[in-house]
């Protein structure tokens, strides 16, 4: 890896952990539970079954699987550790989510890392240190295989296709990998109930697009949330 690649991550490491405090502090200024109206959206009982396991590394170094959340509801989400966007994300409403229903036992939280090559045991800890998530319902994760990883967060989760960026400002800017920032619910039987774009209804764009989408997304997570876990 040449100077200026390895200059230019440093500088995204540094931003990102700095965008996640910034992000941990906001949250801490803002109610536990959106606030919004329920505008009475449609949504399916169940988008699609998890119908293949997945075994992971997770934070601590211990090795999991995917089918050890049966039992519990669970938010999803794809990351890695110097992506921006996924700081902001993570430090705004992810932590807010977890500040939420943490507590409760059949809740967990679950982070999988696009770049295991560059994720290792020591970042994977860091990051959820840096986050205050604890190991025994917030997972951070990653696996040996990227291409395997890959292949399953598009195909088995039908997140929107990785893919990985190649100019270095928009490294700088962005991170490594363009990927899909959208959380997904998934129930006790593992089944998705749910996927919901936050990061991109508080967009720039997304907020002049439609500036309520946000909100009412985020109720509607909260609710289902509620909702799978019997607590309505």
């Amino acid at each position: 890896m040449n100077a200026k690649v390895i200059a230019i991550y440093s500088f995204v490491v540094v931003a990102s952990v700095a965008m996640i405090v910034f992000f941990i502090n906001v949250g801490n200024q803002v109610p536990e539970s959106p606030v919004a109206s329920n505008v009475g959206r449609e949504v399916p009982e169940t988008l699609f079954p998890i119908k293949t396991d997945l075994e992971m590394t997770r934070q601590d170094g211990e090795q999991v699987r995917l089918s050890e959340l049966e039992g519990k509801v669970t938010v999803l989400a794809q990351f890695f550790a110097v992506c921006p966007k996924c700081a902001i994300r993570n430090g705004g409403d992810l932590l807010e989510i977890y500040k939420t229903f943490g507590d409760h036992p059949d809740f967990r939280m679950l982070c999988i890392s696009v770049d295991p090559e560059t994720d290792g045991v020591e970042e994977l800890e860091d990051y959820a240190e840096t986050l205050g998530a604890d190991v025994s319902n917030w997972w951070f994760t990653r696996t040996q295989d990227q291409a395997e990883i890959h292949r399953f967060l598009e195909e088995e989760l039908k997140f929107f296709r990785i893919r990985e960026r190649t100019d270095p400002v928009d490294i700088a800017s962005n991170g490594r990998y363009a990927h899909d920032l959208d959380l997904l619910l998934v129930d006790r039987d593992l089944n998705v109930v749910g996927k919901y774009p936050l990061a991109q209804a508080d967009s720039e764009e997304g907020r002049k697009l439609d500036p309520t989408r946000y909100d009412r997304e985020k109720h509607e997570l909260f609710e289902r949330i509620r909702k799978e876990l019997g607590d309505e």
